[in-house]
């Protein structure tokens, strides 16, 4: 097995520890922006503001991992102008925070199918990946143009065209045959998954990868969500046991 499989399988992290991977919708920025009689992209701009606290916060806890919901595939429905604003804010910001991010040692990470942006946008993410692809204080994923169903049916793609050639019998196949092809390969699954704004669903992200990890909503909107709200949902993460499958007396002997 790689190194990066046994990343991916590591057991979890006990009762009362800090999780090692946080994954985020960052939901209600355009509520945020209309409630104040704002145009919907100030709403954006903010949440901007709101990931760099997220990658300090997390950096202070010792978190290696952040995945943020940035743009969907299903985000293409939304009004043109709001879909051409959201990709120059995406463009804005790689030009902005990307130097920050690698002076704080954070890696940066794009999945999805990001070809969809444009040949300017993409430069510009593979730029950003290539520079700071040496950094391990944390690594920060951006999920744009991503959608969970999408992950799975191209990792299963990849999948089928290795058992077409005959390398991997169909019969073989398992979960752990399909992971390696997943956009999220060789990064813990998430431990905690927040959502703000007030919904209470996962709206099709990291479906694979959220199988065991313990969910985190709030009201919230996302350019409200500080530190103080973080901490929240930490405490939440805390309080809770994680058995996998065991039962809770299990757990506490194994953790005794």
């Amino acid at each position: 097995m790689s190194s990066s499989s046994a990343s991916q399988q590591s057991p979890p992290p006990p009762l009362g520890d800090t999780p090692r991977h946080v994954a985020v919708i960052m939901d209600g920025n355009g509520r945020w922006a209309r409630r104040r009689g704002m145009p919907r992209v100030a709403g954006h701009r903010k949440g901007v503001e709101r990931v760099r606290d997220l990658v300090v916060a997390c950096g202070e806890h010792g978190i290696p991992y952040a995945t943020v919901f940035a743009f969907s595939s299903e985000n293409w429905r939304r009004p043109p102008q709001e879909v051409s604003l959201l990709k120059e804010l995406f463009v804005t910001a790689l030009e902005r925070e990307v130097d920050k991010l690698h002076k704080n040692q954070v890696r940066f990470r794009v999945i999805g199918a990001v070809e969809a942006f444009g040949e300017e946008l993409v430069r510009g993410i593979r730029a950003a990946e290539d520079l700071t692809r040496n950094n391990d204080k944390l690594t920060l994923t951006v999920a744009a143009n991503y959608g969970g169903r999408w992950d799975i049916a191209q990792a299963a793609a990849a999948l089928a065209r290795q058992a077409q050639r005959g390398e991997i019998s169909p019969d073989a196949i398992t979960p752990d045959s399909l992971e390696p092809f997943l956009s999220l390969y060789g990064t813990p699954e998430p431990d905690l998954f927040i959502r703000t704004g007030g919904e209470q669903r996962v709206s099709n992200f990291l479906l694979w990868q959220l199988a065991y990890t313990e969910l985190y909503f709030t009201p919230v909107l996302w350019p409200d969500f500080d530190r103080a709200q973080f901490e929240e949902a930490l405490a939440s993460f805390r309080g809770r046991q994680r058995r996998f499958g065991l039962t809770g007396e299990q757990i506490e002997a194994r953790h005794a």
